[in-house]
């Protein structure tokens, strides 16, 4: 079954389009068919798709505004091993012209509509804001994912996100839920990492994936050759931790179904 999931953190610098990249080109890895849509004006998921952001004919500017067909605007990230929907800076023009238009909250899902079910995930990466482009994601998307770094203001910007997040359920999109938090650019030898770690897994439990991403040089570099960490450097900490959750997601997945297949039974 196909599943939408708006990868998001309204704080910049958590890890966002790093997950987004790399769990794209993990989940293809195990022979799952994925779509990345690239909704942020910086356009760094397109670039690290191995895509120019510079030279694009048509993007998420042309899926939101135009009548452009989808299929016209996905193009092949071959080396990255997914499709891709990109985006560049003409996405912000496109948040203030969103503004003017009626329905404009749900644009991206009455887009994506005709070719999702040509994909297992289709994973959104979302601004670092709760704007428009965000909000087009979040009612479109069945499942929230929330990277988080470990840091002191972290669990401050979580709760204006899950705030988000609940007004959405109730107005606008009442499927949406939480895929889970992932804990990035970790490092173990810090103690308020440590610390913010344990109170997220109070707070949230089962929520928080046991995967958690470390700091790692290697998946920092990935991005500037314009590829994923598995292509770039498949040995390397981060390549693993990627992989990892890419199974976790996975198993997640496969054991919700089975759990609602027995409710259903009962």
């Amino acid at each position: 079954m196909s599943r939408i999931i708006a990868i998001t953190n309204q704080k910049g610098g958590v890890g966002k389009t790093t997950t987004c990249v790399n769990l794209a080109a993990s989940l293809a890895a195990t022979r799952r068919r994925v779509l990345l849509v690239d909704l942020d004006p910086q356009g760094n998921a397109t670039m690290g798709s191995g895509v120019n952001k510079h030279e694009l004919e048509l993007g998420g500017y042309h899926l939101l505004l135009e009548e452009t067909p989808i299929a016209d605007i996905i193009v092949d990230a071959a080396e990255a091993g997914y499709k891709l929907l990109p985006g560049n800076s003409d996405l912000t023009a496109a948040e203030v012209q969103l503004m003017q238009l009626d329905e404009r909250e749900t644009r991206l899902g009455r887009r994506l509509q005709p070719i999702v079910g040509q994909y297992d995930y289709v994973l959104i990466d979302c601004p670092p804001s709760l704007n428009m482009l965000t909000l087009n994601a979040l009612t479109a998307a069945d499942a929230v994912f929330i990277p988080i770094q470990c840091e002191y203001y972290a669990l401050e910007g979580l709760s204006a996100l899950m705030e988000t997040v609940r007004q959405i359920r109730e107005v606008i999109n009442p499927r949406l839920e939480i895929e889970g938090l992932l804990r990035t650019m970790f490092d173990a030898r810090n103690n308020l990492a440590n610390e913010v770690s344990q109170q997220l897994l109070e707070h949230f439990g089962e929520k928080v994936y046991r995967t958690i991403i470390p700091r790692n040089v290697r998946l920092a570099e990935a991005p500037s050759y314009g590829a994923p960490i598995i292509k770039y450097d498949k040995a390397s900490r981060g390549a693993i931790a990627y992989l990892a959750l890419a199974a976790e997601l996975v198993r997640r997945e496969r054991e919700a179904a089975q759990s609602d297949e027995l409710r259903a039974e009962a």
